[in-house]
């Protein structure tokens, strides 16, 4: 069974959404041994949240340090259109350096850059199919879209 770390935004009611619905899936995976989500992490609770450097600091090795962590990546790579939430770029491509699968989700029928769709092992438009996809054998599904 594996470890996920869950990149994705969430600043935003849709976001939100997107994010606590792919935190059930993964919930109710078979195959995934336990998963961290920024989201849910104490550190993103509004009484220690101040907007400090020490606070972004604090986040920041966190974060890195659970990706490190993890065997595999799962990132929401819809944000704005188009573009990909800068945090979660920089967590695509960490993770991506660090080789580590990425599992891409897509809601969204739209472009998505190149250095994202190329990065990813595994691509899904649908939170649903996280549920039963195989985490410990890790099949590939490449980006087929048009990127830009």
């Amino acid at each position: 069974m594996k470890n996920i770390y869950l990149a994705g935004p969430f600043f935003s009611d849709e976001q939100i959404d997107r994010v606590s619905k792919v935190e059930t899936a993964l919930r109710e995976n078979p195959t995934v041994n336990q998963f961290f989500s920024p989201r849910l992490s104490d550190e993103n609770d509004d009484n220690i949240n101040d907007g400090s450097p020490q606070w972004a600091k604090g986040v920041f090795n966190h974060d890195v340090e659970e990706i490190d962590r993890a065997d595999v990546i799962v990132a929401v790579t819809d944000f704005i259109h188009e573009n990909v939430d800068s945090g979660t770029a920089f967590e695509i491509g960490y993770a991506y350096h660090a080789n580590k699968p990425l599992i891409l989700l897509q809601e969204l029928d739209e472009n998505l850059n190149l250095m994202v769709s190329q990065a990813g092992h595994y691509y899904t438009k649908s939170i649903e199919e996280l549920k039963t996809y195989n985490f410990d054998e890790l099949p590939a599904n490449k980006f087929t879209g048009k990127s830009f």
